[in-house]
């Protein structure tokens, strides 16, 4: 549905300021921010942060921003920075337009009738590879979403850009045939990890493991230094035996 009415929301003109003092802006209520194009200057602004949040929710595309009272200008929310734990904005910047004349934009795809395809029903998942479409058209006929019927989706099948329908006034600016919107097919089992045998091995001295059927040095195995001791004092005895005898 294109956002064919408009939203009022005043703003505050500010000076560029330092962090400190954007900190002091935010813990005050307000959310700081820029306006900018449309062959004008830009400029800083601060609005209060429940009106922002209030004119953003019943808006669609176009917002009619009044700066310090003056006359409104048309605008749209070119981008907004949130908090990554609460959500909180933190910055936006608004875009001027003129309303005769086609923009450019992004507006979120929203699939339905997933429940009921049949390739779910034999087990299959959909996964939305594509959420965003970028479009152009005015930007009173910009709309809030574009919404896709999916229920007639089989098992294997693949949707792209050429199956969507654009509204009326609204160019789609992705390449039809190329741009994956959803695939469905059935889900992938992950691999059993391999169990890992464990071996105990005899390693030589320069630790390197000893082949098949090969000694150990000496020391590793009980009796080796004894036995050869035991033989030379027995060769000693040996000998002295042999002297006295002589």
């Amino acid at each position: 549905m294109a956002a064919s009415q408009t939203t009022q929301l005043a703003v505050a003109a500010r000076e560029v300021s330092n962090s400190r003092e954007t900190r002091r802006l935010r813990r005050a209520g307000s959310v700081p921010g820029i306006v900018y194009g449309g062959g004008s200057d830009p400029q800083a602004i601060a609005v209060e942060e429940r009106a922002l949040r209030l004119a953003l929710a019943h808006a669609g595309a176009v917002l009619e921003l009044s700066i310090d009272g003056a006359d409104a200008t048309p605008v749209v929310l070119k981008d907004a920075q949130h908090h990554p734990v609460d959500g909180e904005t933190l910055h936006i910047d608004f875009l001027r337009v003129r309303l005769d004349r086609a923009i450019q934009a992004m507006v979120p795809l929203e699939l339905f009738g997933i429940e009921d395809s049949p390739g779910v029903d034999e087990g299959g998942v959909l996964e939305q590879i594509t959420r965003e479409l970028s479009v152009e058209a005015l930007p009173t006929e910009i709309p809030d979403a574009i919404r896709h019927d999916v229920s007639a989706l089989e098992l294997n099948d693949t949707l792209t850009l050429e199956a969507i329908t654009a509204p009326a006034g609204v160019t789609l600016l992705d390449d039809l045939q190329e741009t994956v919107i959803a695939t469905l097919s059935v889900p992938r089992l992950a691999p059993e990890p391999e169990e890992i045998e464990e071996e105990t091995e005899l390693v030589g001295e320069d630790g390197e493991p000893l082949a098949e059927g090969e000694a150990p040095p000496e020391g590793e195995e009980g009796g080796g230094p004894a036995e050869a001791k035991s033989d030379g004092e027995g060769g000693g005895d040996g000998g002295g035996d042999s002297s006295s005898e002589g």
